[in-house]
């Protein structure tokens, strides 16, 4: 693991996002609630948040973090039959929570694949991507702001 140890304790926080596309059926058991396993959103947003929590035992090399905050929003885009989960992980610490909430969003849509795949083995999981952290040495950093 690398040595955080000398570095400044600062809230930092990170942003990160994912989707899941699907059968148009698929998109409208989740919409209506009635996939067969239960409420899809709802257990993907708490497997998210329990993922972040876990991230450490799942990443080797990973600092184990005491999180402050992690928030969940998952969000259903119709035209495209997909669902978006954005996950924001917070911590005031020495390393940054990158991880946790790349984590979070991967494990929030691989449950929604788990809860569907007897409707829908095709679904496909894309764009997960860290979309923006503050705090530390580093500052702030937005994804698309050092691609212009």
């Amino acid at each position: 693991m690398v040595d955080v140890g000398a570095k400044a304790e600062t809230r930092r926080v990170a942003r990160a996002r994912g989707h899941i596309r699907m059968a148009p059926a698929t998109f409208a058991l989740i919409q209506s609630g009635s996939a067969k396993k239960g409420d899809v959103l709802g257990i993907a947003r708490i497997a998210a948040i329990q993922a972040s929590k876990r991230t450490s035992d799942l990443i080797p090399l990973c600092h184990p973090i005491a999180l402050t905050r992690v928030a969940a929003e998952l969000t259903l885009d119709a035209s495209r039959h997909r669902v978006t989960i954005e996950v924001t992980a917070e911590t005031f610490g020495r390393t940054g929570v990158e991880m946790e909430a790349l984590t979070a969003v991967s494990v929030g849509l691989l449950t929604i694949y788990d809860m569907c795949k007897a409707a829908d083995r095709g679904m496909i999981i894309e764009d997960i991507r860290l979309l923006e952290k503050a705090g530390g040495k580093s500052g702030h950093w937005l994804a698309d702001a050092d691609r212009k």
